[in-house]
């Protein structure tokens, strides 16, 4: 990969903590004892904007996000700061900041196979956290407090409103992120991410196990499991 295509926004300031807990839909307590937290930036209709890391800094936090978005979400969260002590500031990230030890391709191969997804640009403000299974992956608290989207978000998670999810599939030859999911009759879903034979797609869950395809081409289902 010629160029780390990840980002990072520095959040720093009195009230860093506070803007961002009242922001993000994971609860920034929990890095008292982790190095690294797993949360999404919604917008106001409780669809992701964008999925980012987050882990402390010496002079506040470090958001890491993909770069094609950083600017743009940079500016959006900026407009919620009002008089906030805060400081937003984009920042180039490093592999190291991800804990990425080998090859960043082999990283985002095995978060696709894990079933953790990534919201590029196209992507964004088009599915709801339950739809990108981030509840199941620890990254929407719901105890925490509001935060945009909030009432959306907490309101399908507890009445079990969620009938579209990320599913891991594997395909006879390469497929694009945006590809429809096609059940034969009709499409059903979409393409989230896909690297070479390897893809999450976002479909009913009902039609999970169902014959499905892609451009014709025939998806095989492999459940995810997470821990």
């Amino acid at each position: 990969m010629a160029t780390f295509p990840y980002s990072s926004i520095l959040a720093s300031g009195a009230e860093a903590f506070d803007f961002l807990q009242a922001q993000l839909s994971n609860d920034l307590r929990l890095l008292e004892d982790r190095a690294r937290l797993l949360s999404a930036w919604c917008n106001p209709k409780g669809r992701v904007i964008c999925i980012m890391r987050v882990r402390q800094a010496d002079s506040g936090y470090q958001l890491v996000l993909p770069a094609e978005l950083t600017e743009s979400v940079r500016e959006r969260l900026t407009m919620f700061r009002f008089r906030s002590k805060v400081d937003l500031r984009s920042a180039p990230a490093t592999a190291d900041d991800l804990g990425i030890s080998g090859a960043t391709e082999d990283w985002l191969l095995d978060n696709l196979r894990a079933g953790r997804p990534e919201v590029w640009r196209a992507q964004s403000e088009e599915f709801t956290p339950h739809m990108l299974n981030l509840d199941l992956l620890r990254a929407v608290s719901f105890d925490k407090g509001c935060y945009p989207g909030q009432e959306i978000v907490a309101r399908t998670h507890y009445r079990g409103a969620t009938r579209r999810r990320t599913h891991r599939f594997e395909s006879a030859q390469p497929l694009s992120a945006g590809d429809k999911v096609s059940d034969g009759e009709r499409d059903v879903g979409e393409v989230l991410n896909a690297i070479g034979t390897d893809l999450l797609a976002v479909i009913p869950s009902e039609k999970a196990e169902s014959p499905l395809s892609v451009n014709a081409v025939e998806l095989r289902h492999i459940p995810l499991d997470y821990r």
